[in-house]
C-alpha cells in the first residue's frame, strides 16, 4: 500500500518531530548540536522556510517551521537529514540510518495553537526532567524567544509578533505563557495531530484545510467503514 501523502501547505506553520532510529541518540557532543543548527539555517534559507522554534533533544528534534511553498519543508528536511547523517556516520565510524523513517508533522495556523506549539517544543526538556526551567536548556529557541538572545536562525511567527508592539512587550508576554502548564488536552491534540499528520486547530481551520487540499485532514472514525 502506498504511503499517505503528507499534509503540507505554503505559508502555514508546521510542527515537526524527527526521532532517532529506535529512539537511539542522534546527538553525542556539542559540535553535533552546533552543526545541526548551522545546517538547519543554511537549508532553511535555500528552501525559503522560516524557523520559529526548535529544541534538540538527545534522541529527537522538534521544529516549528513555515515554508514559502508546499515543497520547501520536505526539501529542507531531506537536505538537512542527509547531510547530518553523513556527518554522524563519518565522525563516529558508524553506518546505516540515523532517523526513524519519515519525520512527523502537522499544520497549525490559529494563534493559540501556534503558540501552544512554541510552548510544547521549548518545554520538552522540562517534561523530560532534564532541566527545571526551559531557559536552563541550551539547545532550544527559548533563549531567543523569551530572553532576547541573539540569533540569525529564527523568524518570529505572526502569532508571536502579535504578543506586543515592542520587543520588550513581546518578550514579557511570551515569558508569561510559561507561568502555567500547557493544558493536557492541548498536549494530546498536538501529539495526535503531529503523529498522524493532521490539521491542528479548530473545526473551521480543519474544514478549510480539507477544502484547500481536497482530502481528509483529521483523524478518521474507528471501525468498519459504512456501506451506505
Amino acid at each position: 500500500m502506498p504511503r499517505r501523502a503528507r499534509i503540507t501547505a505554503a505559508n502555514i506553520a508546521h510542527h515537526i518531530i524527527q526521532r532517532g532510529n529506535n529512539r537511539s541518540a542522534c546527538f553525542y557532543a556539542e559540535d553535533d548540536y552546533l552543526l545541526y543548527l548551522e545546517w538547519l539555517h543554511k537549508y532553511a534559507l535555500e528552501r525559503e522556510c522560516q524557523i520559529h522554534a526548535y529544541v534538540l533533544m538527545t534522541n529527537h528534534v522538534h521544529l516549528l517551521i513555515t515554508p514559502a511553498d508546499r515543497t520547501g519543508l520536505a526539501g529542507l528536511m531531506k537536505s538537512l537529514g542527509q547531510r547530518y547523517v553523513q556527518y554522524i556516520n563519518r565522525s563516529y565510524s558508524r553506518s546505516g540510518t540515523l532517523w526513524e523513517g519519515r519525520f512527523k508533522s502537522c499544520i497549525a495556523n490559529e494563534s493559540n495553537y501556534v503558540l501552544g506549539c512554541y510552548r510544547y517544543i521549548e518545554l520538552n526538556p522540562v517534561r523530560a526532567c532534564m532541566v527545571p526551567h526551559p531557559g536552563d536548556y541550551r539547545w532550544s529557541s527559548y533563549g531567543v524567544n523569551a530572553q532576547s538572545d541573539n540569533s540569525t536562525l529564527l523568524t518570529p511567527h505572526e502569532s508571536y509578533r502579535a504578543l506586543g508592539r515592542r520587543s520588550e512587550d513581546r518578550l514579557r508576554a511570551y515569558r508569561s505563557l510559561f507561568k502555567s502548564e500547557i493544558p493536557g488536552e492541548l498536549i494530546d491534540e498536538i501529539r495526535t495531530a503531529t503523529n498522524g499528520n493532521y490539521a491542528l486547530g479548530s473545526e473551521k481551520f480543519t474544514r478549510d484545510v480539507e477544502e484547500m487540499l481536497g482530502r481528509r485532514a483529521r483523524l478518521g472514525k474507528r471501525g468498519r467503514p459504512s456501506k451506505s
